[in-house]
């Protein structure tokens, strides 16, 4: 079984340390910045074996040379990125298989925040590592890519099974919470949630990781080809990913 720990980064960026003990194997995702993941390596008296890198910005990869430097780790990252991201020694791509902390895990190429963004899904472990595709009730800001290669990229996630616990980039939750309340107040679930988000924010806890079935329910950015939703929330498109775009904007000047 592996074993997932949570190390807070930067002002809210979220860096996964990945410990298989039954192979002594860790690994490390989207290490933003180093000190952080030192000290917790040092601490537990482990060595760091992989980094994986799920995109290019430096708050995930920030850490990358001073861990290459102390641990002399394997680096692991999108094929698509390999001019932007130095150092690599394992290149995936989509629909890949490659081997994370010893684990069995998908590669998925999901382009819109950058061209060359991947998220890792490990089936046996029901997790997903989804960078800055996919938040808790938001999805990442369309930089590189376009709108409708977001969409897609968000529909290839959702098709995960229901029981795929997420762990995404950042702690952007209270703030993608209010605006899925703002354009959608009367959904019984997404008040239920936003409870639990309050409660977990005021104690100073995170909100990650969520639970993918729950989130095909409340997340405003999986539903853009949910007609009932657009309805509701009083948009009228011709298509789904002109929805999402729609949404997306909403968000980006709320």
């Amino acid at each position: 079984m592996l074993k997932i720990f949570i190390i807070n980064a930067l002002s809210d960026n979220y860096i996964y340390l990945l410990r298989n003990e039954q192979k002594n194997l860790t690994s490390v995702i989207d290490p933003g910045e180093a000190e952080p993941v030192i000290k917790f390596l040092n601490d537990e008296n482990w060595h760091l074996d992989e980094i994986i890198n799920t995109h290019h910005h430096n708050d995930h990869i920030g850490g990358n040379d001073k861990l290459l430097s102390v641990y002399k780790s394997k680096l692991i990252a999108p094929s698509y990125e390999k001019n932007r991201i130095s150092n690599v020694d394992i290149f995936v791509s989509d629909n890949e298989n490659v081997n994370i902390a010893g684990v069995s895990t998908n590669v998925i190429h999901t382009p819109g925040h950058t061209l060359g963004h991947v998220c890792f899904y490990m089936p046996k472990e029901k997790c997903l590592f989804s960078g800055d595709t996919l938040f808790y009730l938001g999805c990442g800001r369309v930089f590189e890519g376009t709108i409708g290669q977001m969409w897609l990229s968000l529909v290839k996630l959702r098709s995960l099974p229901d029981e795929t616990t997420v762990y995404c980039g950042h702690e952007y939750t209270l703030s993608n919470m209010k605006f899925a309340n703002y354009i959608e107040s009367n959904n019984p679930l997404l008040n239920k949630v936003s409870l639990d988000i309050k409660n977990k924010r005021e104690k100073g806890l995170p909100t990650i990781p969520f639970n993918l079935g729950i989130e095909k329910k409340i997340n405003p950015f999986l539903r853009a080809d949910d007609d009932d939703f657009i309805q509701s929330v009083g948009l009228r498109t011709n298509n789904a990913s002109e929805s999402f775009g729609k949404i997306r904007l909403k968000k980006d000047n709320f």
